[in-house]
């Protein structure tokens, strides 16, 4: 094991804050029978894992937008409607990673993203934050679904993020708040921080590391 643990970080409900009912919401005002967006952190639809492996480009998973909900509206406000879960990059969170860097630990970003999102995200952290690239700027990789081709829960993409890294799973600790994530990386042995509500970033991963000796049970890190 390396001195100091290597850190592999979701996105969503760990780095940025995210309320997924309200693009439920969003989608369901603009759908004529009312439907909202079959999006949550626990499953989504067909639609929204092809649009997060690539499969889908923009213009297609806008059409497939309008045809799965009956929506009647422009692009904008498409994107909008989408984009009404991510809610703010807290300061505290982008301070701890610099600071995690600094200490010398190797961090990396695995995200089931898209395209749209990541472009919005990033937009906002160049405004607020000044941040050139967007969250890549504060990592020394990100790992996007949609370029990789393969999504989470899959093992296929935590494997590809073990290579290209070349780290050992034991030598990981995921910081990662989706319970089905949190089962793969702990079936492929990684070591895991599950970070729950009410658990927070800065809250619970200064703990974590505390207690990270080299003996310490994988398992035990968990937060729920």
């Amino acid at each position: 094991m390396p001195l100091l643990p290597h850190l592999l970080f979701d996105f969503g409900g760990v780095l940025i804050n995210i309320d997924y009912q309200r693009t439920v919401e969003a989608v369901r005002q603009l759908s004529r029978r009312g439907q909202g967006a079959e999006f949550t952190q626990a499953s989504q639809t067909e639609l929204f894992d092809n649009f997060e492996t690539g499969h889908l480009d923009t213009a297609q998973f806008r059409a497939g937008l309008r045809a799965a909900y009956e929506l009647e509206a422009t692009d904008d406000e498409l994107d909008a409607a989408w984009h009404a879960m991510l809610l703010d990059v807290p300061a505290e969170r982008l301070a701890l990673l610099a600071e995690l860097r600094r200490r010398g630990h190797q961090t990396a970003l695995l995200s089931n993203t898209n395209v749209l999102h990541i472009q919005e995200i990033n937009q906002r952290l160049a405004r607020q934050y000044g941040l050139k690239n967007g969250i890549a700027d504060c990592l020394d990789r990100v790992f996007y679904s949609q370029e990789v081709g393969l999504r989470k829960p899959g093992e296929a993409i935590f494997e590809h993020v073990l290579r290209e890294m070349n780290w050992q799973p034991a030598d990981v600790l995921f910081v990662e708040d989706s319970p089905q994530h949190v089962a793969t990386a702990r079936r492929l042995g990684l070591r895991v921080l599950h970070l729950a509500p009410p658990l927070t970033l800065t809250a619970a991963l200064p703990e974590a590391l505390r207690v990270f000796p080299e003996e310490y049970p994988a398992d035990t890190l968990a937060g729920a």
